[in-house]
């Protein structure tokens, strides 16, 4: 006798399969980095599993450095987690959200526009939320472009592109090899640089009607000291309250709005 198994009452565990969720703004692969470096397309780093040198990576790593691309060794257990499981073969890049531009660039915009400089420059912000409401600010007050570090900071992904509420579209930003050094360039050009720490000048005080560059720290340490002692000031935000300091999006959002008062006198 046949047996009806659809008459069996029999409760069965549906599939629980998920796609892989890469992060947003990484390319899988060595065949996907191949393509994204051959496209000319800035890149933000590259990531290759922890003693994988062989075969095609060797020649993506090294077309990375000549470059001047970030080429960073990670275990496999991070880029499964970057990659959502899905394969990678051992190396993911990041590619920018958008290309950068020369600092040359950004006070050409300035010099086009028949204004004083106005820059700003983040010295090792790691959050994309904080950079992309940064970028936000900066827009906001008429900043002619941001400086960011190639390492140890956060680049233009797609998560600060969305923080930044489409400003990134309207700002240009170089990505330089050294905050302190891109500093020095700065104030050759005439520009006024400031470092926004504790322990300054009051922000309200200070004369900041000329070409001007405010430097923003990283969110646990600040300002390095190398960028401090390298800028010809330090200002500061008074506080009133019991807590020490701003976030620094926050504290950018300030400080760039008294810079902008004085750059355009109602």
């Amino acid at each position: 006798m046949a047996t009806d198994f659809r008459s069996q009452n029999r409760s069965r565990a549906p599939l629980n399969r998920q796609e892989p969720t890469p992060e947003p703004g990484a390319v899988i692969g060595r065949n996907a980095v191949r393509e994204l470096l051959r496209s000319g397309r800035d890149v933000d780093k590259l990531l290759v599993q922890r003693g994988e040198r062989t075969g095609s990576i060797t020649q993506l790593v090294a077309e990375a450095i000549e470059r001047k691309i970030p080429v960073i060794e990670t275990e496999k257990a991070k880029l499964d987690g970057i990659a959502g499981f899905a394969p990678h073969q051992g190396i993911i890049a990041y590619a920018a959200e958008k290309d950068y531009c020369s600092v040359e660039d950004i006070l050409q915009i300035a010099a086009d526009r028949g204004e004083p400089p106005l820059i700003v420059l983040c010295d090792g912000v790691t959050d994309p939320y904080n950079l992309g409401a940064i970028i936000r600010c900066a827009e906001c007050c008429g900043a002619h472009g941001l400086i960011i570090p190639k390492r140890r900071a956060v680049g233009l992904t797609p998560l600060v592109g969305r923080a930044s509420a489409g400003a990134l579209e309207h700002l240009a930003v170089a990505k330089v090899p050294n905050i302190a050094a891109t500093v020095e360039f700065l104030k050759k050009q005439g520009v006024w640089v400031y470092a926004a720490e504790a322990g300054g000048t009051n922000l309200y005080r200070t004369d900041l009607k000329g070409p001007c560059a405010i430097v923003l720290g990283s969110e646990g340490d600040g300002v390095s000291d190398i960028v401090r002692k390298t800028c010809d000031g330090i200002v500061s935000i008074p506080l009133y309250g019991r807590v020490n300091s701003f976030n620094v999006s926050t504290a950018a959002a300030v400080i760039l709005a008294e810079v902008a008062r004085q750059h355009h006198p109602c």
